[in-house]
């Protein structure tokens, strides 16, 4: 809330003093800012009774005024209120302004003035409250403290702070002393602790060493006698006897010293007594006394004896030290006597102890030499570890750093590949992006011209091609060349993958081609099974099958596999676990390429003696005469890619020149290690095809039984397939397959569909995946070398020749991790596909678990791969014995059979071999069928001679054994090329057709959008009807005003309007009818039935292709079956049957002219036409006859298409029945002969000139059987054997058999055909239905888009009429613009057909007086005048008060001032001019106007320096002066841009602009106008503005603008505040309170300005004031020092001289200035003058004229007599 009125008083308001949340309560604690706040709103008219200084008198003043203000607006204010804020209670004043706000809100709301308000209030109020107001100003004068009480405790206050602080900076300092002595106290204490066990313990240490080092020999006693012993004794005894006596003397006389004392003090105390006695007589009796004496004397009787028991007890115990030291010296010679020795003894005593220090001596130099040994061992020990330490430390930390560059490579690398892999997958997403958007938009095209109706199929194609990836628009290249070419590729692509999927859906009969609801119920046809034996066998001769020696290879038990990984993965760790629990053969390729390396060095020859087995399926690689060819395999550094072919040439080049007859001696593995070594060793990798090789004939060298597993290997694509061709040789049987398949036929599948191609065996039975991350990989080759740098510290010297092979290894491997782990990952996707496309035979095991867990999974998979590969073993073996018993019955069922020929024979066998391998129950019901069918006849030949028959089986059917007789040897090489050309021409025939009906589709939705929208723009075309709404408008507004009400007038209107309406709809009407024409046109249009007539030919076209493909099946039937028979093809004379097509132009053409016949359209018999109820429903609603044309025309269509069918479908039968017919007569004329049956088949196998002497002769039988039936020819009678009538019965039973299955094969083929063709008409009939249908709807939509579009004319054109007549009938012109155009109609209130009247013009904003201050007109006026008067600015005070007091006294009218300033007097205006005087002498009248101009906004420091940049920048060529517009441009530290509040009423003025018109005031004020255009000194314009309340700040703010920058203030002296005392005291009105308020308040500022200073001051940075200022410009600051020598505005100019210019050169001179060049402002600012100018110079104060005015009236409203007067004078 605080943050919400410091923004309302600041920028709303623009209240004096700038308020923030933090100084709230300061700010509003004298009440002047609550005052301003209701002066701004015109509620406190005394405001210029309000005081801002901080005294009790003016706080009283204050709120006293301010309490009838707040009662009248209903704002809770007492004396508590006002003491809360004069006492700057948080949160009072907020709570005052926050009531104020809302109070002044719903003020501002009501809009009435402080005046309105007061009248609106009752008298009895008004009286009331004046009299609440003085007991308000009694009681908060009482409230609050008088202002020296108030001084009088800050002082108190003030030095009871600082006495508090003092004694409390004492305790401080006593405390720390204290502290300070305590902690040296503390230290010393310690030091000496420690001192003194140092102490003791090197006492100790010294002590320690001298007993350890010292051995003590007892000295020699001296050689006495016993008598000077005892002498000795007894003297020594006396000595101590006399020493106790006199011990005892000194005590005694103690003790008599202390009694003669005693008896001293008794004998006085008993004198005293006596001379007492007499005195105490009467107050003590004579008892007490006595017991007193007694009492005393016991006491001393008492310490007597205490005293004598202390001396006794003291002698007692030197007796008894005594006789304990005389004890002591009896045992000392006690000893000595029992120890003694002679002297030899003692002498001897002491050299054994003399040794024996010696030997200890010797001992212990010994051990402290081996001490110092030991010492230096361990130091050596120490040095060597810490060397060694060292060295590991470094070896850590540069393996550490390999580690991360290995680390940073590998992510770099990763980083390149997650690159690549997002590249890639960018613009795979781009691409699928490109295609959906494609696909919504294709969507969006057609449901646009659909009307959201896709049809099925499209969507469906669409699909089709957004799933393959082809474009589905059209691909166009703005460039030639290659571009174009891509693109019809693409396009080409595009136009077979839509062309296949349709030739799908209509062989297979689903999607477009399913079948319609009529013929569900019927099945389709069936396979015909008979035409796919007939052409499998025709492709079986015509391409030999090669024998399979796999078959014949007996399958093995041995587990084939390899095992890959990334590097360290852990392959070998793995394969010798597996190798130690399984007997497997474990190959390495680089172990393999090293043996056959070592086999050459060492000339390992060739063993003839045991042959190699033949392992290798596919091409012989191994063999020794291809590697010469596999060394032209160019190889490069990488597997997999390739060199360049020179080297190859060069490779073998070396290989030539070497002895031949050496290297073929050798063996194979010996030539291919010297083809290896000589790679090597010229810097290359090994082949792809070399490397196979060698792992080939290691394979061999395997037993067939023994499994084994490759380690490693293959890692690349290419050695994946070199090896599979090599161990499978899957290339071969692969091409062979495929070219099979590709001969297989597509329109008629064989009986053995399931045997198709099968997968073939791969050479691997498991490939394993160790799967690691390659950070784990890392990981493990970094423990290695951790390992290797550990134990290279550690066993620096030992085994360095053992295990530098694998360092290098391990090297080797570490510098080339990160390649192969990318090479790896690069080939890996590849192989991946590989292993488990065709064979999933690739098993991943995560490889980061623990060594023994992996090596165990590994063990339990190959375990389970054994068992499986047993298994499917066996099962093979199993089926194998099966198939071997199956051909061992069977020959034994053809040994009883006679032969009949090789070649029939082996066709069964093949028969039999296929149908064996189908499926189990096939490949059963086959075999049985076959056998019995073979040993029926044979089974009992003795019995009878005609064979049992068997039960009748359906021709074709699986049980169905086919003829399969010999066929001549040509016959295949044309039978096939023909079935393979029926095929093709029959497929793209179908697609051809299908593709056109496809596009044609397409073209239908086309041109009906395309008709739909044309005739939607022929509706909108434009039509002129607006032309004459706009002509009927003007004319009716052009009637005359007096004419409106006239009724013939109006009738006159009315009758216009019926005329406009009438001529409206004739228009409408035209056009009605040009649509109905437009519609009829568009119908009668020949595109409709040309649709109908290429659709209809298309189909057509599909009948024409089946009916062929029936008459080529029916050929090629003929031909094989009588081939069989052995009998000539027959010339088929016949043409083919042709599909008659719709004639689609009515020209004649001859029938010779014609290869294919045409049926005209229209019917030669129109009434045979009868109206087909699915027809009949096409029209519904009201007749239309158009339409009934075209459905008349579909019903025509309708009968063409199934006459059309209806012949095909004829033709079919009739071929059919003529080729049975034929038959019959070739029975009927076959003469019975047996020479000649006999003969038949041989002349058909063997001899072909009788085949070619055959078709003349059938000619001529046939000739003579179409004449007459010739009569059966009589034989003789021939005796038959049973052999030869067995076997003529056989070969009856094979003609029959034949015919059957010929026969059977023709049925099937016809009913085929005739399904397909009744499907035909049954689309061609919903195709030709579906697209009348569209057409009719959308001619139906045309009619509804006409007859809809005529009815909202109309309607348009009614409103339009009911608009005008009721302005007629109302009177009123019609001023905004009717429209009306097409169906639409409404009135543009945009657009005005006549002006509307002008608005009134608003009159300019005036000046209103405002509180005494004055406008801009008379502050201008001013301007003119004292410019008339003075021209350079400087007036003198006498002739400036005479101006302003004839201005204020004679105002005649000119209203130069204010009503405020009418009331001054010539004593205030000699005030005001004295604090204007310059030098006691002139007024400055533009310091005057500037400080009358207020209130404006008074600017800061920064402000103006701010200004002065803006005004410098734009004064380019640094003259000082700026025009008006740079004025304008720069602008001053306010602006205009107040928030204007614009009056609703337009009569009203705008306010006026105040601060606007000041800005140009102030340009004129300053400027020099006698310069064209004007110029401003802004420099000398800011200098003005530099004026501030405080003189010592004004000086220092006008310096800063001179020099440019911000001036530091300097340290001030005490003379400022006497100074400033002086100052102030010296005034002509010190009798007002007013002025004491305000010396008060200016000392109050002052100080707590200089508070802020010394603040300031302590921050001012080192390098402060450094800029330079010149004697020029430090003149132009202390310019008030100018005399003027002629103040007269008649001369012609003004001569001034400064008076501190001699001053200041010398000041310049004494700085070390002697040419007064510019000096720093630091240096100058510290000279003694420029202090003391700086502190009493006081033109830079800005002058309080507000004060006097302020008096002025307050002084004319308490005169109450002289005001009358005053104002008399005035009007007069």
């Amino acid at each position: 809330m605080s943050e919400i009125l410091c923004q309302w008083l600041n920028q709303e308001l623009r209240v004096s003093r700038t308020v923030s949340p933090k100084s709230f309560a300061k700010a509003f604690s004298n009440g002047y800012l609550i005052g301003e706040v209701l002066f701004k709103f015109e509620l406190q008219s005394d405001f210029a009774e309000f005081s801002e200084s901080r005294g009790s008198t003016a706080k009283l003043n204050n709120f006293s005024r301010l309490q009838p203000t707040l009662h009248l607006l209903g704002v809770q204010f007492d004396q508590n209120v006002a003491q809360s804020i004069i006492t700057e209670k948080p949160g009072a004043a907020t709570k005052l302004l926050y009531q104020l706000y809302i109070a002044l809100q719903k003020k501002k709301k009501t809009g009435l003035t402080g005046l309105e308000i007061q009248t609106m209030q009752p008298q009895t109020n008004l009286r009331l409250q004046a009299l609440k107001s003085e007991a308000f100003r009694e009681r908060l004068k009482n409230l609050i403290p008088r202002q020296t009480d108030f001084n009088l405790m800050r002082v108190t206050c003030r030095f009871q702070e600082k006495c508090k602080q003092m004694k409390e900076d004492l305790a401080r300092m006593h405390f720390e002393k204290f502290e300070k002595i305590q902690k040296l106290e503390e230290e010393q204490r310690h030091f000496n602790i420690e001192k003194q066990r140092l102490n003791r313990r090197r006492q100790n240490e010294i002590m320690a060493k001298i007993q350890a080092a010292i051995i003590q020999i007892p000295k020699p006693e001296s050689n006495r006698t016993l008598k000077a012993i005892e002498a000795q004794k007894l003297i020594k005894k006396k000595k101590e006897a006399e020493d106790v006596a006199n011990e005892i003397k000194k005590f005694e006389a103690l003790i008599k010293k202390d009694l003669q004392a005693k008896e001293s003090v008794s004998k006085t105390s008993l004198e005293t007594t006596d001379q007492t006695t007499a005195e105490l007589l009467n107050t003590y009796s004579d008892d007490d006394y006595i017991k007193k004496i007694q009492k005393r004397l016991e006491e001393d009787a008492f310490a007597r004896e205490q005293r004598e028991k202390r001396r006794r007890r003291l002698l007692m115990d030197q007796l008894i030290a005594h006789e304990a030291q005389e004890e002591a010296y009896r045992e000392e010679q006690l000893i000595h006597r029992l120890m003694r020795q002679s002297q030899q003894e003692r002498r001897i005593a002491v050299q054994l102890m003399h040794v024996r220090h010696e030997k200890e001596v010797l001992w212990q130099n010994r051990i402290f030499r081996e001490k110092q040994f030991e010492e230096r061992r361990l130091k050596d020990f120490q040095d060597a570890l810490d060397r060694e330490a060292a060295l590991a430390k470094q070896a850590k930390i540069d393996f550490a750093e390999q580690t991360l560059r290995e680390k940073e490579i590998h992510e770099k690398i990763s980083v390149e590949r997650a690159q690549e892999r997002y590249e890639k997958h960018y613009g795979i997403c781009s691409e699928i992006l490109d295609q959906i958007l494609d696909l919504c938009t294709k969507v969006a095209d057609y449901r646009l011209l659909t009307n959201n109706l896709i049809p099925h199929k499209m969507m469906h194609d669409w699909k089709e091609l957004f799933f393959s990836g082809n474009p589905i628009y059209e691909q166009t290249s703005l460039t030639h060349g290659q571009t174009e070419s891509t693109d019809e590729r693409a396009e080409l692509k595009k136009r077979n993958l839509l062309d296949n999927n349709d030739y799908e859906e209509y062989k297979n009969m689903v999607g477009e081609w399913a079948l319609p609801e009529d013929m569900v119920n019927s099945s389709p046809p069936s396979n015909n099974n008979i035409l796919g034996h007939v052409l499998l066998r025709l492709i079986e001769k015509s391409v030999p099958s090669e024998d399979n020696s796999a078959d014949t290879e007996l399958p093995s038990f041995a587990v084939k596999g390899c095992i890959l990984g990334k590097t360290l993965s852990g392959k070998t760790t793995v394969l010798k676990s597996l190798q130690n629990e399984f007997p497997i053969r474990v190959l390495s390729i680089d172990t393999l390429v090293h043996e056959a390396i070592q086999a050459f060095t060492n000339g390992e020859k060739d063993s003839k003696t045991s042959p190699t087995r033949e392992y290798v399926k596919g091409d012989s690689i191994g063999e020794t005469s291809k590697y010469q060819d596999t060394t032209m395999v160019p190889v490069s550094s990488v597997p997999g890619e390739a060199t360049t072919p020179k080297e190859g040439v060069k490779m073998n080049e070396s290989e030539q020149s070497r002895p031949s007859d050496s290297i073929l001696s050798l063996s194979v593995r010996a030539q291919l290690g010297a083809k290896s070594e000589l790679m090597l060793r010229r810097g290359k990798s090994i082949p792809d095809v070399l490397l196979v090789n060698i792992l080939v004939n290691a394979i061999k060298e395997i037993p067939v039984d023994q499994s084994w597993v490759l380690d490693g290997f293959p890692i690349t694509l290419n050695q994946a397939k070199l090896l599979e061709e090599a161990l499978t040789g899957y290339k071969r049987k692969s091409l062979q397959l495929l070219k099979k398949k590709a001969q297989m036929p597509t329109l008629a599948l064989g009986p053995t569909t399931s045997q198709e191609v099968s997968v073939l065996p791969s050479a691997f039975d498991f490939v394993i995946l160790l799967d690691i991350s390659d950070n784990s990989s890392l990981a493990r080759i970094n423990d290695i070398t951790a390992k290797e740098i550990s134990h290279e510290i550690s066993h620096e010297n030992v085994g360095r020749s053992g295990t530098s092979q694998d360092k290098s290894e391990n090297r080797n491997l570490r510098d080339h991790i990160q390649h192969r782990i990318v090479g790896f990952l690069d080939n890996w996707p590849l192989l991946e596909e590989w292993f488990t496309e065709p064979k999933n035979i690739l098993t991943k095991i995560n490889a980061e678990i623990d060594e023994g867990l992996l090596c165990q999974k590994v063990k339990e998979f190959f375990a389970t791969e054994a068992v499986n590969k047993k298994i499917k073993v066996e099962k093979k073996l199993e089926e194998k014995e099966t198939e071997k018993k199956a051909a061992a019955s069977l020959a034994e069922s053809h040994t009883m059979t006679p032969p009949l020929s090789t070649e029939a024979e082996k066709d069964k066998e093949l028969h039999l071999a296929k149908t064996s391998g189908k499926g189990k129950t096939q490949s059963g019901k086959a075999q049985g069928g076959k056998i019995s069918v073979k040993k029926s006849p044979v089974g009992s030949p003795d019995v009878s001679p005609m064979p049992t028959a068997p039960q009748p089986v359906k021709p074709g059917s699986e049980e169905w054994v086919y003829v399969n007789e010999p066929i001549p040897e040509e016959l295949p090489s044309f039978l096939v090329p023909y079935w393979e050309l029926i095929e093709k021409s029959y497929i793209n025939h179908i697609k051809t057709v299908l593709r056109h009906l496809r596009e044609s589709q397409h073209n239908v939705l086309s041109y009906l959008y395309e008709t739909r929208t044309s005739f939607q723009e022929f509706l909108r075309r434009p039509d002129h009807k607006q032309d004459f709404v706009s002509q009927w408008q003007a004319d009716f507004n052009s009637v005359p005003e007096d004419l409106w009400e006239d009724e013939e007038t109006k009738a006159e209107l009315h009758q216009r309007v019926n005329d406009l309406r009438d001529r409206l709809w004739d228009i409408c009407e035209a056009r009605k009818e040009e649509a109905e024409q437009e519609r009829l046109d568009i119908i009668n249009e020949s595109w409709l039935q040309d649709s109908i007539g290429i659709t209809m030919n298309h189909f057509f076209s599909l009948m024409q292709a089946e009916v062929n493909r029936f008459q080529d099946t029916k050929r090629l039937l003929q031909d094989y079956y009588r081939a069989m028979e052995s009998k000539i093809p027959l010339e088929d004379s016949k043409k083919f049957t042709r599909v008659p097509l719709v004639q689609l132009d009515g020209k004649e053409i001859s029938e010779n002219q014609l290869r294919i016949p045409l049926v005209p359209r229209i019917s030669n018999s129109p009434e045979n036409i009868t109206i087909k109820p699915k027809s009949a429903t096409l029209l519904k609603g009201r007749s239309d006859p158009p339409l009934e044309v075209l459905e008349a025309n579909f019903e025509v269509d309708e009968k063409i298409l199934l006459d059309t069918w209806q012949q095909a479908s004829l033709a079919i039968s009739h071929m059919v029945a003529a080729e049975v017919h034929q038959r019959l007569t070739e029975e009927e004329k076959e003469p019975p002969q047996l020479d000649s049956k006999e003969k038949s088949p041989q002349s058909g196998a063997n001899k072909k000139a009788k085949k070619e002497k055959e078709p003349p002769k059938k000619k001529k039988t046939e000739k003579k059987g179409k004449g007459k039936s010739s009569p059966v020819a009589e034989v003789s009678p021939v005796t038959i054997t049973p052999e030869e009538m067995a076997e003529m019965e056989k070969r009856n039973e094979l003609k029959l058999r034949i015919k059957e299955e010929h026969l059977a094969a023709l049925q099937t083929e016809e009913q085929a055909t005739q399904f397909r063709l009744e499907l035909i008409k049954s689309k061609a009939m919903s195709v030709l239905e579906d697209l009348v249908t569209k057409v009719i709807d959308v001619y139906r939509f045309m009619d509804k888009w006409l007859g809809k579009r005529y009815l909202n004319e109309m309607a348009s054109i009614q409103k339009l009429t009911e608009v005008a007549r009721y302005h007629i009938e109302t009177a009123t012109k019609i001023q905004n613009e009717i429209y009306l155009s097409q169906e639409d109609f409404y009135i543009n209130g945009d657009i005005k057909v006549f002006p509307d009247p002008p608005a009134p013009t608003r009159p300019p904003p005036i000046e209103k007086e405002e509180n005494g201050t004055l406008t801009i007109e008379q502050l201008d006026n001013l301007r003119d005048q004292f410019l008339d008067m003075a021209p350079k600015g400087i007036i003198g005070n006498k002739a400036f008060t005479d101006i302003l007091l004839d201005l204020v006294t004679l105002n005649l009218g000119t209203n130069n001032f204010p009503s405020s300033w009418m009331h001054l007097t010539q004593p205030d205006l000699q005030e005001i001019t004295s604090i204007l005087t310059v030098n006691t002498e002139f007024v400055d009248w533009r310091k005057f106007l500037m400080v009358a101009a207020m209130p404006w906004p008074i600017p800061l420091e920064e402000e103006l320096l701010e200004t002065l940049q803006k005004f410098k920048a734009l004064d380019e060529a640094q003259t000082g002066t700026i025009t008006f517009e740079q004025y304008k441009q720069a602008g001053l530290w306010f602006s205009g841009d107040e928030d204007i509040k614009i009056p609703e009423n337009p009569l009203e003025p705008l306010p006026f602009n105040r601060q606007e018109h000041l800005i140009e005031f102030f340009f004129r004020l300053f400027a020099d106008c006698e310069k064209d255009p004007p110029q401003l000194d802004y420099t000398q314009m800011l200098l003005y503005f530099a004026c501030h309340p405080d003189t010592l700040e004004g000086v220092y703010r006008a310096l800063s603008v001179a020099v440019g920058t911000h001036i530091f203030r300097q340290i001030e002296t005490p003379m400022l505040t006497a100074e400033k005392t002086s100052t102030c005291s010296v005034s002509p009105i010190e009798e007002f309170t007013e002025v004491e308020e305000s010396s008060t308040k200016d000392e109050r500022e002052l100080k707590e300005e200089k508070d802020e200073r010394d603040q300031k001051e302590e921050e001012i940075p080192e390098n402060a004031n450094t800029e330079k200022i010149s004697m020029e410009t430090l003149l132009k600051v202390f310019g008030g020092g100018n005399e003027v020598l002629d103040a007269n505005r008649f001369a012609s100019y003004l001569k001034s001289e400064n008076i501190y210019a001699e001053n200041l050169i010398k000041t310049f001179q004494d700085l070390g200035a002697k040419n007064l060049e510019p000096i720093e402002v630091n240096i100058l600012l510290k000279h003694p003058y420029i202090q003391d100018l700086i502190a009493n110079y006081v033109d830079y104060k800005f002058p309080d004229i507000k004060m006097i005015l302020q008096r002025s009236e307050h002084a004319q409203g308490s005169d109450g007599e002289r005001s009358p007067s005053r104002l008399t004078d005035e009007k007069k």
